[in-house]
């Protein structure tokens, strides 16, 4: 919502400043400037990134436009359901969890927690490390090292569309550039017209580069930082999971456990004490392993 909301100030503030100053709308209307530059930025992108990075910008940039994944209740909703595992394990043992884990998608046990059942790789994520301790893991720091490896290696995947993106930014006021010297070969073929069109020719020339530069600055380098904002709102979402069952691991209590993955979170979607305890009280307790 909120990017959506910038994206239009910056192209209202941008036109009404513009027309305002008394400015003709019309000039800035050059389609053969956009496809020159817009056309030129896509083909640079598919050449210089790999396909699985060109598909992940995609879906990167669409998830831009809905609100934000990992907020307050998402972490109420995390912590439950950690709660709930952990409770399981404490009072039926780490092989009750087995059937939850090894069959995510019918557990009756993840399906209570909805929003995190349909994160696909939280879920595979849980269920990995959850699988480890059925198969008698005990050993927290080779755990610890194991989960770090695997939260910066998808970090390190999420930074490289970020620096596509970037990269992307980056080129486009040259690439207005190209299109306001292709303007000016064009107007310098038209030099015996009167005024007024040489007028036009050269106005319409420099909005190639005008609109490189709103392109790059206005719209492409504000996507990246989003995109990386998301990458980091989800690395801690990850790391808020890791502190729980590294805690559960070195034998604290379920509830305890629970606080040392809340103490993870940033201040600005970290539930209080009370209120995570009064939703592990209110919310569904864990199944039988049975019920998977």
């Amino acid at each position: 919502m909120f990017f959506i909301i910038g994206m239009v100030i910056v192209v209202v503030s941008v036109i009404a400043g513009y027309t305002l100053n008394g400015g003709h709308l019309g000039v800035l209307w050059q389609p053969f400037e956009f496809l020159i530059i817009l056309g030129a930025a896509a083909g640079t992108f598919v050449v210089s990134n790999r396909k699985p990075v060109l598909a992940a910008t995609g879906k990167a940039v669409a998830s831009l436009l809905k609100g934000e994944k990992y907020n307050k209740d998402s972490y109420i909703e995390l912590l439950c359901l950690l709660y709930a595992v952990f409770k399981l394990a404490k009072t039926k043992g780490s092989l009750a969890l087995e059937a939850h884990v090894e069959n995510p998608e019918e557990s009756s046990l993840f399906a209570q927690y909805p929003k995190f059942q349909h994160d696909h790789h939280a879920v595979v994520f849980i269920c990995d490390y959850l699988r480890l301790l059925t198969l008698g893991t005990d050993n927290h720091h080779e755990m610890e090292t194991l989960m770090d490896e695997e939260i910066e290696t998808h970090h390190e995947e999420h930074l490289v569309i970020v620096g596509a993106v970037s990269a992307l930014a980056d080129g486009l006021p040259a690439l207005g550039i190209v299109a306001a010297v292709l303007g000016v070969i064009h107007t310098m073929g038209s030099i015996s017209e009167p005024p007024e069109v040489l007028g036009h020719l050269i106005g319409g020339a420099l909005v190639g580069t005008f609109c490189g530069i709103l392109f790059a600055y206005g719209f492409a380098a504000p996507i990246a930082a989003s995109i990386k904002a998301r990458g980091d709102a989800e690395m801690k979402y990850f790391l808020c999971m890791k502190a729980g069952i590294l805690a559960y691991m070195q034998g604290y209590a379920p509830a305890v456990a629970v606080e040392f993955a809340r103490k993870a979170l940033g201040t600005d979607v970290r539930p209080s004490f009370y209120e995570v305890e009064s939703a592990c009280e209110a919310g569904p307790g864990p199944a039988p392993a049975a019920a998977a």
